[in-house]
């Protein structure tokens, strides 16, 4: 379909990491290594915190919904990425640009409310075990299952505000986006449209969505910090508190990430292979950390897998 002398683009061309063919196989092959680990690793941590009634609490619930959001964000990215690597042809249709851009970006801004929920969560548990203790024990009593239907909701919703007003914009000419997936600022680099409104947009709702998130987390840290630092630490407020490492870890790493991502101007040259790189780390790599480290620094979740290895049934 031409409007004057201009073609408009009915499909993208998703340019990937390289254009050496001598590459793409070793790329996919680590780049397969690490999705298959994190489907192993999210998944395993799901059915271990169903099958196992000692992890049925309110960190263990939000832990298995933070899986199950990184399961999805590696999904809507990661297969379309090892297929590209593997074919000459690294087209995307419209829609699936639409699709993919609209589920990256939801399963992003729930997984930063929901590390804020958890943030809470364990402020609760630490600062006023007396009242966590009556009002969020139960893991799918109403308090915990109401904070995870709002932070879907919200991140969701957010993500159709953004993708919306993204496909709005026209699309002529080049189809070749300077990334391994459909995203926002590789989209805008590509628009014949004004896009000052759209980069104005984004700029607001993802400083929203990053300064909320993350002054939530810090506040709640800072209330914990000063919790213990006045009253002694009973023994319950103790093994509380031990959880906050692991959450902690995951948070630094998911924050720092995406502060350096969004921080970058949208045509900004040849900025795109950075930020394919930051982009890897965030979609594929996070993923596939976050079961690791609540594995490896959670004496439950080890002992329960470990239970469930040698066959003991302890649900």
């Amino acid at each position: 379909m031409a409007r004057g002398n201009r073609t408009t683009v009915t499909e993208f061309v998703l340019m990937g990491f390289t254009d050496r063919p001598e590459l793409q196989l070793p790329l996919f092959v680590v780049f397969l290594v690490i999705y298959v680990i994190t489907l192993v690793g999210n998944l395993g941590m799901i059915l271990l915190i169903r099958m196992d009634s000692r992890l049925h609490t309110p960190m263990y619930y939000f832990l298995s919904h933070l899986a199950f959001i990184d399961l999805c964000y590696s999904s809507s990215t990661g297969p379309k990425m090892l297929r590209n690597l593997l074919m000459k042809k690294k087209t995307i249709s419209f829609s699936g640009c639409f699709a993919q851009l609209y589920f990256s970006s939801a399963f992003a801004t729930t997984e930063c409310f929901l590390l804020a929920t958890m943030a809470y969560d364990r402020y609760m548990a630490v600062c006023n075990p007396l009242t966590y203790t009556a009002i969020m024990t139960q893991c799918r009593g109403p308090v915990c299952r109401e904070l995870v239907i709002g932070v879907y909701t919200y991140g969701f919703l957010n993500s159709v505000v953004q993708t919306v007003l993204t496909f709005q914009l026209s699309f002529c000419d080049s189809n070749i986006v300077r990334h391994f997936y459909c995203a926002d600022l590789p989209l805008l680099a590509l628009s014949c449209s004004d896009t000052h409104s759209k980069e104005k947009q984004l700029l607001i709702l993802s400083a929203v969505n990053l300064t909320g998130s993350l002054l939530a987390v810090l506040i709640s840290y800072v209330c914990i910090l000063f919790s213990v630092v006045k009253t002694q630490a009973s023994e319950g407020k103790c093994k509380a508190l031990s959880t906050c490492a692991s959450h902690l870890t995951v948070v630094i790493v998911f924050y720092g990430t995406l502060f350096v991502m969004y921080l970058q101007r949208p045509k900004a040259g040849n900025s795109w292979r950075y930020s394919q790189a930051v982009s890897v780390f965030y979609s594929l790599v996070i993923p596939m950390l976050n079961p690791l480290i609540y594995s490896l620094r959670n004496t439950e979740v080890k002992d329960s897998l470990k239970k469930m290895l040698e066959g003991k049934e302890s649900w």
